[in-house]
């Protein structure tokens, strides 16, 4: 397991996306400056679609070389390609559109009117040929090494579409599953299991809002991951829990001392 997750609670979500945004911009730039190119696999939902639209608002993020990034999802929601709720069309709504990205180099979960048609698990198996297409020998197994794996945290304790006691959460051999009756609309999603997640370098858990406290201090006060997944989502050298206050309302004090007036 990674070092112990590390905590930055903002004021609200909106200073919470635009830090977030910041210290993305900083983390693909030197990836890219390391390596050439840089990995970050997106989340959709409210959290992550504020961060993407606080990068599109950045003036700093044309330091990024939209061309050497590769960008992968955590999770879709399976329904027909263009559909409002997909998490690829959000994000081209909120960012992707107004970048000069590589084509090839964006990598959308198979929609629900894709080439396997309506079938959820054919379309996690492609995602997952597509994943180890993309992992070298330097990369630990079937997925890449990803830079940065950002994860919105529901108030249910979910990530990605990984959610407490249903199979998807207890998967340990596949990179990518169907996920099947799903207890959020709509029912049918793709998801990388935590093993894939796991691969990244760095995981990044985002969560604003009183709705999502709760499921805050449920994850890191060291709950199984089967009951809540968020406590298995990290990174292999670092887990950061961006938060806002209300977020980390319940935090207890030993992992969020409560700040001296």
């Amino acid at each position: 397991m990674s070092a112990a997750p590390q905590l930055v609670v903002h004021r609200d979500k909106e200073l919470m996306a635009q830090a977030a945004a910041a210290r993305l911009i900083t983390k693909i730039v030197d990836a890219q400056a390391a390596r050439g190119s840089a990995s970050v696999v997106l989340t959709g939902g409210r959290n992550g679609n504020g961060l993407l639209a606080a990068l599109n608002a950045s003036p700093a993020r044309d330091a990024i070389d939209w061309g050497r990034l590769d960008l992968w999802w955590g999770d879709e929601r399976f329904l027909p390609e263009g559909d409002p709720e997909r998490n690829y069309t959000q994000a081209k709504e909120a960012l992707l559109d107004a970048v000069p990205l590589d084509p090839a180099r964006v990598h959308a979960m198979p929609a629900s009117d894709g080439p396997h048609g309506n079938d959820a698990d054919a379309a996690a198996e492609a995602y997952a040929a597509e994943l180890a297409a993309a992992a070298g020998p330097e990369d630990h197994g079937d997925v890449p090494t990803f830079d940065i794996l950002m994860l919105g945290v529901g108030p249910d304790t979910h990530v990605a579409s990984l959610f407490p006691e249903l199979p998807a959460v207890r998967e340990t051999e596949r990179t990518v599953v169907g996920v099947h009756g799903a207890p959020k609309p709509p029912p049918t999603r793709v998801s990388l299991t935590l093993p894939a997640i796991r691969a990244a370098r760095e995981v990044w858990l985002l969560a604003a809002g009183e709705d999502k406290a709760k499921a805050a201090a449920i994850a890191l006060s060291g709950t199984g991951e089967i009951q809540a997944p968020a406590a298995g989502a990290y990174g292999r050298s670092r887990t950061l829990w961006l938060l806002d206050a209300a977020a980390a309302s319940q935090l207890p004090s030993e992992l969020y001392p409560p700040s001296v007036a």
